[in-house]
């Protein structure tokens, strides 16, 4: 999810922010209708018409972040669960890529109600700092380009609580069903700065990586990204666990783990060679999750290296960890809570169709992340839809790969009833703001329609690897998006992305036949709005590209039966109208 996103369906669980436009009509349409409340929460933020100065301060490269790369981050902390707090640190390593000479402070991202006690500049000098609108002003020492310095920033206090995660984020403090310790972090959209101190934007990732350490009860066990490589007992009661990541990683994929844990593993043979995949399960969840979990991550692999290349992070191996929420994406760290059952928590994500029944969503789907929205990451989290319509699109591909064409474009056409429209996918940039939920099912038959258009798959997945070879392990806009696929495909789907998302209008194709001619054109849509139809097959093929002005074509034995309207519907996400001639 991205942001907290695998809420749909939830009907047990306490909340969705907003429930408006709900009527219960039909017993058969309280799904769908649940399924809207939870996009609400998404897009509670994308319907903001005002921004606040914090607002502008998270979203925007100001002039105190930009003249500093960061390189490292090594983060520590040690939680309390009994008191609802944490102390900690952070070692920031970064390189100085703009002239400092002393005069430009360095913003530090802090979420109330942590504070900062203390900073330290290159081990040896202590940094005064202030704070305004919500952020932190460290005043530094002169500074040259090409530089490599580092801070410790000292930090703790009460954290911001999620209370219903991953729909809210903070520090989760919960208890197992054996009511035991279960400690996490849910926060993406609201940010890693909830719960430690950074360079809360998105374009910034650490380059060299980072590292956590967490100190908790010797009782308990901690899970971070990537590789284990330090576990000390401390002799106090408390163990020290210190994990590693070599890729550089988005700030809100840095995540620990904390509670009754066991572990089994095993090695994937990907497309890389040997993967190290480890399972760390709830220690009474092991029985069960030995059986599932390998057969769904086999499979996972299979269908997602395929389709989209190489999983990208190797070196830093593949982790998927019970969660105490439904699941996120966290790099090299999947979490999972999906209550070992294939759908979502059981339930058919395929409208209907059965597809979705078949395989277990949460592993999927946020796996499908580590290609895109970990490897390829958005600079900005107004092209938050850049993680979340591939992602959504990667369950298409692999109940394709898994069943087949016919099963996948089924899959893809029943998320349509979960298309609100009830506000643009892009909100406004520099503002830290998010998009409307409709990032996930409109997104994905967005990418649906292209690929039709297209209507060369062995092109269109050379476009999806591709994409993650050349932006692997870095952050990209939407232009650098729809370059890359404009130029594979040779056409320019700059007005197919305007339309689907910066608009909630569904573009219509009016269609009308006169004896042997074929009339048509779009409507209800954004001037210039120009994606190819391409349908039928050998002898019947035909590609036309409609314009908002009426075009004509001859149409030759058994290819008017190919423009049923139905059909049309159901490859590509248009509103079709038949009309008489």
């Amino acid at each position: 999810m991205t942001l907290p996103h695998l809420y749909q369906f939830e009907l047990g669980l306490s909340s969705p922010i907003k429930a408006t436009r709900v009527k219960l009509l039909t017993v058969a349409i309280v799904l769908m209708i649940c399924n809207m409340k939870a996009i609400a929460q998404t897009t509670l933020l994308s319907q903001k018409t005002k921004y606040t100065m914090a607002d502008t301060l998270r979203g925007s490269l100001t002039k105190e972040r930009t003249w500093w790369d960061v390189q490292r981050y090594e983060v520590y902390v040690k939680p309390d669960y009994n008191a609802l707090s944490i102390v900690g640190s952070n070692e920031i390593r970064y390189k100085v890529v703009r002239p400092n000479e002393g005069n430009i402070k360095m913003q530090i991202d802090l979420q109330d109600p942590l504070t900062i006690d203390s900073v330290i500049y290159n081990n040896r000098i202590r940094l005064a700092f202030n704070k305004q609108a919500g952020v932190w002003y460290l005043t530094v020492p002169a500074q040259l380009i090409g530089d490599t310095n580092r801070i410790k920033i000292f930090y703790g206090g009460k954290v911001h609580r999620a209370i219903t995660p991953p729909w809210d984020g903070g520090f989760i403090f919960a208890k197992d069903s054996l009511n035991r310790p279960y400690m996490s972090v849910a926060c993406q959209g609201l940010g890693a700065s909830i719960w430690f101190p950074n360079k809360d934007h998105q374009s910034d990732e650490p380059d060299l990586g980072a590292s956590l350490t967490m100190v908790v009860p010797d009782s308990l066990v901690a899970i971070g990204n990537g590789r284990l490589v330090a576990k000390i007992r401390n002799g106090d009661g408390t163990a020290t666990y210190k994990y590693n990541v070599n890729n550089p990683i988005n700030n809100y994929c840095i995540i620990p783990y904390i509670g009754k844990y066991v572990n089994f593993r095993e090695v994937y043979r990907g497309l890389k060679g040997p993967l190290d995949v480890n399972y760390w399960v709830l220690d009474y969840n092991l029985a069960k999750a030995r059986i599932f979990m390998p057969d769904q991550v086999h499979k996972m692999f299979k269908a997602l290296e395929h389709w989209f290349g190489p999983y990208p992070f190797y070196g830093d191996g593949y982790q998927l960890i019970d969660a105490p929420h439904t699941g996120m994406e966290h790099q090299s760290a999947v979490s999972y809570g999906n209550r070992y059952a294939f759908g979502y928590r059981g339930r058919d994500m395929s409208g209907g169709y059965g597809w979705g029944l078949k395989f277990d969503f949460i592993i999927v789907h946020e796996s499908g992340h580590e290609w895109f929205g970990n490897n390829i990451t958005s600079k900005d989290l107004a092209d938050m839809w850049i993680h979340e319509s591939f992602t959504n699109y990667s369950e298409t591909l692999f109940t394709e790969y898994s069943w087949g064409k016919v099963a996948g474009n089924e899959y893809n056409y029943g998320t349509r009833k979960f298309i609100v429209n009830d506000g643009p996918i892009i909100p406004a940039y520099q503002v830290n703001g998010h998009g409307s939920g409709d990032m996930y099912y409109k997104g994905g038959n967005m990418i649906h329609s292209i690929r039709h258009s297209i209507n060369n798959d062995k092109l269109f997945r050379a476009m999806l690897i591709g994409m993650n070879t050349k932006f692997k392990g870095k952050t990209v806009t939407a232009k650098d998006i729809y370059s890359y696929i404009n130029q594979q495909a040779k056409f320019n789907f700059d007005k197919v992305f305007e339309q689907y998302l910066t608009t909630t209008q569904v573009p219509q194709f009016d269609l009308y036949f006169k004896k042997n001619q074929l009339f048509y054109r779009y409507s209800n849509c954004v001037n210039g709005f120009n994606l190819p139809i391409s349908i039928g097959s050998k002898d019947t093929a035909i590609r036309i590209i409609p314009s908002q002005r009426w075009q004509s074509i001859h149409l030759t034995n058994g290819q008017r039966k190919i423009f049923n309207p139905s059909h049309i519907n159901f490859m590509y996400y248009l509103n079709v109208k038949e009309g008489k001639g």
